[in-house]
């Protein structure tokens, strides 16, 4: 079948008004830029609060504070609100009254403190607690204050002294872990066993908070879920006296379950949280109580033990306690939930086609509304989307082309942007072209793509070809502070992605067909949409390749060592899977390595198949291996095993150890010493 490709070119405003003197982007730029994050408004609207990390040039320390807009005064720019040296402020909300909350760290430790916008001066202290507050929301009346973070299970307080601190008796510093412990590592930390994420109420009374209870009585896990639960997994209900929260159990099964449950509390009530989803065994996540206090959205999976399910919007009657399916038809996976102020309708988000835009669902039909602005200002990925009064949204957007800054657009369609955080420096980078791509990938369906190059290049261009992790994910049209396309790009490279078989954003259907193929579809799609990105774009030099990935990505770069041997004169592995025996073994979140694999590794039909390591006696291709030593999604030996194997074989190749990284490279000067070790490497074997 002849390939049907459709494009679509994006560029970057600054090609029509690039500087003389611009500039390629670099590692040190990416790591510098300024990053918004966490907005919030006030009651009225008129006060947008956002937190900003700053990135110093020199050291790469980071700082946090919070800015605001004034969306009354024309013109307005971000003023710092709470901004102290040395400090840091971050995760800010108002209450009724106009107040601004947040969490700073200038007492030496994480806690509460709160502003008034309107007078300014300085901020005050809200809570004093013996452990670090992770996050916090205040009621509806202002009345009361839920906040969380980790506290040993025994305390009835926020935070204690724990007898039980998970230490052998004896004089030695081991941890026991009991039968039946659940997690013994998680992500990127070692267990404390005893110690949740546990949810409290405090009282809340002229900006100090006291009376701290517990809202998870009888319960064992973590409120909001490690490790990437916050805030959206808990909220107040709209009389100001109910929470809901979001955990799942704490139990030998919990590395198996992606069971997690909502319950319902009624504060300073006798009675223990209600778990108002026990009847569903996969994710229950995202409440979201409606204005009026009658309804609970949320977002449910179907199966059990598939964290890539898709999430489907629900809607539970509060009263009665009848639940109904409201995105049922809607083959997309709800990733946000907002409520309009007039409870008809919902604002969500969902991965569609590249992008990840914003859709109105009727609360009554469940009728689903792509929206759209005027100009077009909802392209790429949308998040922190906020109704305002009047029928505005206040909402975050970035792109594979800019970072993130805040919008609004008002009820009849039109966008204001409220910040350009990186306006200057972004003005003096060189101009990048973004093209999508579509091509008939296995089994002839659409599979969709990017190429990103230097706009004002002519001549051939070497080609990065990125291939995203998860596998369940999208290298869509948003922004990376990790991997970054744009950067690849300002380096004189063509990249090239592809959103091949089991990425998001285009039906479940699509997602699902990964599942125990883990080399199959995916490496003709990758084949395939390489070979469509040469026909559409013939600047790029598909001989002059080299091919990169992380995580999933990273596994591909091990099977297409094996597999694709003559493809590409260099590889870059970065936290892959070597031998898929060892990962079934070795990794924490044991439901993804199960599901996608079907079962665990002794109830596989064929589980070396897919296996990487069966193929080493193939490699040829000259790798560069990167690995963190706090990785335990997959622990840094498959990064020395695949070091060893092409050693063993006389294979050029690198290795590339961060001590202090998990299973992302997160701090500034690692990211610029990773950016260096990958450019020099892709230097060393393609020609520009």
């Amino acid at each position: 079948m002849r390939n049907h490709i459709l494009t679509s070119a994006i560029a970057l405003a600054a090609a029509l008004s690039a500087p003389a003197m611009a500039r390629p982007m670099t590692e040190v730029d990416l790591a510098t830029l300024k990053r918004v994050a966490a907005p919030t408004a006030s009651p009225d609207g008129r006060w947008v609060v956002f937190q900003m990390t700053e990135t110093e040039a020199d050291t790469y320390k980071r700082s946090t504070g919070l800015w605001l807009v004034d969306r009354n005064a024309k013109g307005a720019k971000p003023t710092a609100i709470a901004d102290t040296a040395g400090k840091n402020e971050s995760s800010p909300a108002f209450d009724k009254d106009g107040f601004l909350y947040f969490l700073s760290d200038a007492s030496g430790k994480d806690q509460v403190w709160r502003i008034d916008p309107k007078v300014g001066g300085a901020a005050t202290q809200v809570t004093d607690t013996d452990a670090d507050v992770a996050g916090f929301k205040i009621s509806p009346d202002a009345t009361k204050l839920l906040a969380w973070g980790d506290i040993p299970k025994e305390c009835t307080d926020f935070g204690c002294d724990a007898k039980d601190k998970g230490a052998l008796v004896g004089p030695g510093s081991g941890r026991l872990y009991k039968d039946g412990a659940g997690f013994v590592r998680h992500w990127d930390h070692w267990e404390t066993p005893g110690t949740y994420s546990r949810p409290f109420v405090f009282n809340l009374a002229d900006g100090k908070a006291t009376a701290a209870r517990p809202a998870d009585a009888g319960l064992i896990g973590d409120t909001p879920s490690k490790p990437f639960g916050g805030g959206e997994e808990l909220a107040w209900g709209a009389d100001g006296r109910t929470v809901f929260f979001t955990l799942r159990k704490a139990d030998r099964n919990e590395p198996m379950s992606t069971n997690l449950d909502i319950y319902s509390w009624l504060v300073d009530s006798r009675t223990m949280p209600v778990n108002l989803t026990q009847d569903n065994q996969a994710t229950d996540t995202l409440p979201t109580p409606s204005p009026d206090g009658k309804w609970l959205a949320y977002a449910a999976m179907a199966r059990p033990g598939y964290e890539a399910d898709r999430l489907v919007l629900m809607l539970r009657n509060l009263e009665s306690g009848e639940t109904r399916k409201l995105t049922d038809a809607w083959d997309r996976s709800v990733g946000s939930i907002a409520w309009a102020p007039d409870g008809k309708s919902l604002y969500v988000t969902a991965q569609d086609t590249l992008e990840h835009p914003v859709f109105r669902v009727d609360a009554t039909t469940g009728k689903v509304e792509r929206l759209k602005a005027s100009p077009e200002a909802f392209e790429g990925n949308i998040g922190d989307v906020t109704p305002l009064p009047g029928g505005a949204l206040l909402y975050s957007r970035n792109s594979a082309l800019a970072p993130t800054d805040l919008f609004v657009r008002d009820a009849m369609g039109k966008v204001s942007q409220l910040t350009d955080v990186n306006a200057a420096t972004l003005a003096e980078f060189d101009p990048v072209k973004l093209e999508k791509i579509q091509f008939a990938g296995a089994n002839g369906d659409k599979v969709w793509g990017m190429i990103l190059k230097p706009a004002n290049s002519t001549e051939k261009l070497p080609v990065a070809f990125i291939v995203h992790g998860g596998p369940q994910g999208s290298f869509g049209n948003s922004w990376s502070t990790r991997w970054n396309p744009r950067l690849f790009a300002q380096q004189g490279y063509g990249v090239v992605t592809v959103d091949f078989h089991g990425s998001t954003g285009y039906g479940q259907a699509f997602t699902d067909s990964i599942n125990k193929d883990w080399g199959g579809k995916p490496l003709e799609d990758l084949k395939l949409g390489f070979a469509a990105a040469g026909k559409q774009d013939a600047q790029l030099d598909l001989s002059n390749a080299c091919a990169l990935g992380a995580s999933y990505g990273g596994y591909m770069m091990n099977w297409i060592a094996g597999q694709w041997t003559d493809g590409f004169k260099c590889l870059v592995q970065h936290d892959g899977v070597f031998d898929l025996r060892a990962m079934a073994f070795e990794t924490e979140e044991l439901w993804f390595d199960e599901w996608d694999h079907g079962g665990p590794w002794w109830e596989r039909t064929d589980p070396e198949k897919w296996n990487p390591v069966n193929h080493v006696a193939k490699w040829k291709t000259p790798m560069l291996v990167i690995t963190g030593e706090k990785d335990f999604r997959i622990p840094y030996s498959q990064g020395l095993a695949a070091f060893t194997a092409l050693q063993r074989r006389n294979v050029p190749s690198q290795l590339l150890v961060f001590p202090d990284e998990n299973h992302w490279v997160l701090k500034g000067a690692n990211s610029v010493q990773w950016h260096q070790t990958v450019f020099n490497w892709l230097g060393e074997h393609l020609k520009k």
